[in-house]
């Protein structure tokens, strides 16, 4: 759709003869540059500058957005929220690379801080965690498979350390185990026998495979579904007892959950158990690590907020019973 051209030239000629007004030459060529600049401006090519709530809406559309949203200063956070920060859920194709990753200071797609305490600190690089480890080999589904543990490395991104770990044509990144070292073989198999099996630290087995009093961790609350639970460094959650196909398992807090036998657990406790132990120093190591200082304000302690001495929450049950109603 073409703009409307500016008649202000012919509406000043029309002007001057009517009022029958003389003007030296130089004036009418001032007024004559003045009026064809603002035509040309109108006739401009480029498009005009969009508002905030459209610049957001072409974002999430995948558009992308012209440099003419810089003009608008609220957009500013959110622009580099949307489009400079890295997906790394994204992402079709497994890597093992160390994949770049924006920091958001806190802050959502619009730009208001929805956690506190968090800003600045070191660069870092994420590495993306398999937290599924049922994988085949192909025309392998029945047996068992290994792996080897290439290296056991830090990881700026969480608390426990992270292994590679390779077997097959592929490589990728796993949580660590207390005592796992380069050149072990880890196994990782979704048989549930008739016995239990003697797991060794850091094979990946089913609930209903290991015997009862197992410490495990990266437990599974749905089949299939990856690891959700005692994730962290040092943590570990214990087998307590199985109950028709179900699993009962202790969580470091000490709250029990009851799953499916067919969930994938490790064996073993979560690697690096000295973190809770870790020194900090000094106010600047903590913003080394993104965490900013709270307030100073003074606050008198009246006992409302802390821990409350009170009884364990009940268990959760993560697996559909049949109701008595029903039966």
């Amino acid at each position: 759709m073409k703009k409307p051209v500016d008649l202000s030239i012919a509406t000043v000629l029309y002007v001057l003869r009517q009022s029958n007004i003389k003007l030296c030459q130089e004036d009418v060529v001032m007024m004559a540059v003045s009026c064809l600049t603002r035509v040309l401006r109108s006739l401009t090519l480029s498009q005009p500058a969009l508002l905030c709530s459209q610049a957001v809406a072409q974002t999430k559309l995948g558009t992308r957005v012209t440099s003419t949203v810089g003009q608008c200063r609220g957009f500013l956070t959110t622009a580099s929220l949307e489009q400079n920060r890295t997906f790394w859920k994204q992402r079709e194709k497994y890597t093992t690379r160390p994949i770049g990753m924006k920091k958001t200071g806190g802050r959502d797609h619009s730009g208001r801080i929805r956690t506190h305490g968090i800003g600045g600190g070191h660069k870092q690089k994420y590495r993306w965690i398999d937290f599924q480890r049922l994988r085949y080999e192909p025309n392998r589904e029945a047996q068992p498979f290994e792996e080897k543990v290439v290296e056991v490395r830090y990881d700026p991104c969480r608390s426990a350390d992270i292994a590679l770990v390779a077997g097959g044509n592929r490589k990728r990144w796993i949580i660590a185990t207390e005592n796992m070292q380069a050149g072990d073989i880890i196994k990782t198999s979704g048989i549930i026998g008739r016995m239990a099996v003697s797991a060794n630290e850091g094979d990946a087995y089913p609930l209903g495979a290991l015997p009862v009093g197992t410490l495990v961790n990266n437990l599974e609350i749905q089949p299939g579904r990856g690891s959700e639970y005692i994730r962290a460094a040092g943590t570990s959650g214990v087998l307590l007892r199985k109950v028709n196909g179900t699993a009962i398992i202790q969580l470091p807090s000490k709250q029990q959950v009851q799953v499916l036998e067919t969930c994938m657990v490790t064996v073993g406790r979560v690697s690096n158990i000295d973190h809770n132990k870790r020194i900090i120093g000094k106010a600047g190591r903590n913003r080394w690590l993104g965490i900013r200082p709270s307030s100073g304000l003074w606050q008198r302690k009246g006992g409302w907020a802390g821990r409350k001495i009170k009884p364990l929450p009940p268990m959760k049950v993560y697996v559909n019973m049949p109701s008595i109603s029903a039966k």
